[in-house]
């Protein structure tokens, strides 16, 4: 089984950018999935590819957001999107092995699901999804938005949307 791997704010709905940095939205009502990501995940699902949202949602341990608000998104994404399980690593810090970089959420749905790592790929939009990607044994793809932050390093495709990396992957599997 193959799969891609796709990180949520900035890759699936839209980030809310402050000084330049990406965060995720406040509230569902300002969820807001990005053009061109439905078509993207059928297309993806079409092909085969189971498809897991992986995500760091660390402003829940931050106390800036609550746990319920950020599931109330993920099961809005999960019943409109064509997606099969969303990952959330609530941790704030290095500690655990599920926040990105690390590549233990993308590890443990890999074997959750029957995925051969070196069949899929990561799409994220920051550095830290590339990374995770990339210790994973995953092909990355890098929506580049321009963040005012740390770009990704080591081997990856950069494309302006996940419409344009499924349009790669499609052409690359």
């Amino acid at each position: 089984m193959k799969a891609v791997f796709l990180d949520r704010d900035g890759v699936i709905n839209r980030a809310v950018v402050r000084d330049g940095k990406p965060h995720p939205p406040d509230s569902i009502e300002d969820l807001e999935v990005l053009a061109g990501v439905p078509d993207a995940l059928r297309r993806l699902r079409g092909a085969g590819f189971r498809l897991i949202v992986v995500t760091n949602q660390p402003d829940v341990a931050r106390g800036t957001q609550s746990r319920e608000v950020v599931e109330a998104m993920n099961a809005r994404l999960t019943a409109e999107l064509a997606v099969d399980e969303v990952v959330a690593c609530y941790h704030d810090g290095d500690d655990c092995d599920c926040r990105k970089p690390k590549p233990g959420a993308l590890l443990a749905a890999a074997q959750r699901h029957g995925v051969e790592l070196e069949r899929s790929f990561m799409v994220g939009d920051r550095w830290r999804d590339i990374e995770a990607g990339q210790r994973a044994g995953c092909r990355c793809l890098f929506v580049d938005h321009g963040y005012a932050e740390q770009q990704p390093a080591g081997s990856f495709v950069r494309v302006p949307s996940l419409a344009a990396a499924a349009d790669w992957i499609l052409s690359n599997q």
